[in-house]
């Protein structure tokens, strides 16, 4: 189950991370304020499949790593506190807090500030998530190219 689990909650992160990133670049870049608005509104939304999707590729990777030695497998468990202090600590807090600005808004400075951090942090966990999707895929081909090998 976490075989399958794992590789679909992993890539519905990254993809919701991603367009959440580019959504903001494209809006802030071509389109009016009122778009802007509407981008960094429904963004707090899209948390109810982010931080599920997180939880269950961590919780199943966890699970999927437990048995396993690679030095594949501990450089994706040395990123995941990187992605999730990143997350819960810049991501999180800024998007709310942009929500809130756009909604009234305030396009001031603090506003521009937030929302270059934001998108640098979400850079960060796009490329953080992304190296672990092609170490995930580099050990899903091991397996299948040795499937004499042994793993737990």
């Amino acid at each position: 189950m976490s075989k399958t689990i794992h590789p679909i909650s992993g890539t519905v992160a990254l993809i919701t991370i991603l367009s959440f990133w580019l959504s903001t670049i494209w809006s802030e870049a071509f389109a009016a304020a009122q778009v802007v608005t509407t981008v960094k509104t429904l963004i707090p939304y899209g948390f109810f499949v982010l931080v599920p999707a997180l939880m269950a590729a961590g919780g199943s990777g966890f699970r999927l790593g437990k048995r396993m030695r690679s030095p594949l497998i501990d450089a994706k468990k040395k990123r995941m506190p990187l992605i999730v202090s990143n997350g819960i600590l810049i991501l999180i807090p800024s998007a709310l807090y942009l929500s809130f600005k756009a909604q009234t808004g305030a396009f001031d400075m603090s506003f521009y500030v937030v929302q270059a951090i934001e998108l640098m942090a979400g850079a960060v966990n796009i490329t953080l998530l992304g190296l672990n999707m092609r170490d995930g895929l580099r050990l899903s081909r091991r397996r299948t190219r040795r499937p004499d090998a042994k793993v737990e």
